[in-house]
């Protein structure tokens, strides 16, 4: 059996406050095999952006790591320096920002952002050699070669989370994180965007840790998952499990709540709020709701 290429341990990462420390992830236990695909599924607040950016050590204040581990390839990417982490990230390490729309600076061509993250590892790279891999890049994810002069206005919102992509993948990364990379995008285009990253995860051998809340896609993409539900993890398994026999009530709920052909006009919900993290329920989290 391959060992993890990422281990995540109790991981704690909280957010001060002017009432006390909110905790946005609370002991995250998981982890990731190499060529891997997990999902990490929750509602809205649930943590996971948050988790998405701590596994990349870019927690900014408020915010801030309380404690844990993770270990990519034995590393422990909390305890290295600034200097050290800057190296890890794309080269070991990348993530796909939620929301293309702003991630990409809207001045810069799409080439200048591509070439920018390879220059800053491989500084002594030509020129030429630069503008060889950027065009690659853009192949392996399906955009025109024209596209490299283009700005981010002028590209449509699935363009520019494959140029996300492409700049993730730039320097053939271990594990890619991410997160909702089909927010804001209409159906058709969310499916173009998820085969190309499946094709892009096959061609390098990457292990994916995909985020989001819709448990449809994660049912076709992923192989393992996770249910985040308040800073916590609620269930781990894998897709057939979570989804043919889940053992928490949140994920039953969660499965259940998308409406089907059958009962027309009935929208399922979940009733009551999720905590307050400045005090979360003790015990299971997800108590004051369970049915």
């Amino acid at each position: 059996m391959k060992a993890d290429i990422l281990q995540v341990r109790n991981l704690r990462v909280y957010y001060q406050t002017s009432l006390g420390p909110l905790k946005a992830v609370d002991g995250v236990t998981l982890s990731l095999k190499p060529g891997e695909r997990f999902g990490l599924v929750g509602e809205s607040g649930s943590g996971k952006s948050t988790l998405a950016l701590a596994l990349m050590r870019l927690t900014k204040p408020p915010g801030y790591i309380e404690g844990g581990q993770v270990l990519l390839d034995g590393l422990d990417l909390i305890k290295v320096s600034e200097n050290e982490i800057r190296k890890i990230r794309l080269a070991q390490i990348a993530l796909v920002p939620q929301g293309a729309m702003s991630s990409l600076n809207p001045v810069m061509r799409i080439k200048d952002q591509i070439i920018d993250g390879i220059r800053d590892h491989l500084k002594k790279m030509p020129g030429s050699a630069l503008e060889e891999r950027m065009h690659e890049l853009l192949a392996k994810v399906e955009l025109k070669p024209e596209m490299a002069n283009m700005f981010p206005h002028e590209l449509s919102g699935g363009m520019k989370q494959r140029v996300c992509l492409a700049i993730a993948i730039s320097l053939s990364p271990k594990v890619i994180i991410a997160d909702e990379p089909t927010s804001a995008l209409d159906v058709v285009v969310q499916r173009q965007v998820m085969l190309t990253l499946g094709q892009v995860q096959e061609s390098l051998g990457v292990s994916i840790l995909l985020v989001g809340h819709d448990m449809g896609l994660m049912a076709q993409f992923v192989e393992r998952m996770g249910v985040l539900y308040a800073g916590k993890l609620a269930e781990e398994g894998s897709v057939r499990e979570v989804f043919k026999e889940p053992l928490h009530p949140y994920t039953r709920l969660l499965i259940a709540c998308p409406p089907s052909l059958e009962e027309k006009g009935q929208f399922k919900g979940i009733p009551g709020l999720p905590p307050l993290l400045l005090n979360p329920p003790s015990g299971c989290v997800f108590h004051p709701r369970c049915p």
